[in-house]
């Protein structure tokens, strides 16, 4: 179930909707960004490390036979789910992957696509979507978390409505 649910997450975070794009009679795919980067998003440029997930509520998903709900959804996840970093290119590329580096995962996830910051609101184009975000940069924008309210089914089947804050980190 947390797999599950995390691989649930991962993917509405990114915006990467699964469709497929037809010249022939469906809809236009979204186009790429293009162009220089603005000084506001040349702090994006560099790899994003998956830092922390915390919900406005507490909840319980791990399957251990004990009721520990925790905000920290972080610490409740197995290693490879924990595994998730953005790395955001010069050239608006970016790159989203899910257990790259932890070891023996199972269905390591990537995705690509093109980005563009203006202001606060990041938007990542993927798979003939375009999926805008708001971020928040810490101080010295070396972390940047952003929220979205989610139904989660925690361990025992009960569904919990919650905001989920979703931290990265740049790595050195």
């Amino acid at each position: 179930m947390k797999r599950t649910f995390f691989n649930a997450i991962s993917l509405m975070c990114i915006g990467v909707t699964l469709l497929s794009c037809s010249s022939d009679d469906g809809p236009e795919c979204a186009e790429d960004f293009t162009g220089e980067l603005t000084a506001n998003e040349e702090k994006l440029v560099g790899e994003w490390v998956l830092s922390d997930i915390v919900a406005a509520k507490e909840l319980d998903l791990t399957d251990d036979d004990t009721d520990n709900a925790s905000k920290n959804l972080f610490e409740q996840y197995e290693e490879c789910a924990r595994d998730a970093a953005y790395t955001f290119e010069s050239d608006r590329t970016f790159t989203y992957e899910i257990g790259k580096n932890a070891e023996d995962c199972d269905n390591p996830v990537t995705s690509t696509g093109t980005w563009e910051l203006i202001s606060q609101n990041l938007s990542l184009a993927a798979s003939c979507t375009v999926q805008a975000t708001t971020l928040e940069f810490n101080e010295d924008s070396s972390a940047f978390t952003f929220s979205e309210i989610y139904n989660v089914t925690e361990v025992t089947g009960t569904v919990v409505q919650t905001r989920i804050d979703f931290t990265y980190t740049l790595a050195p």
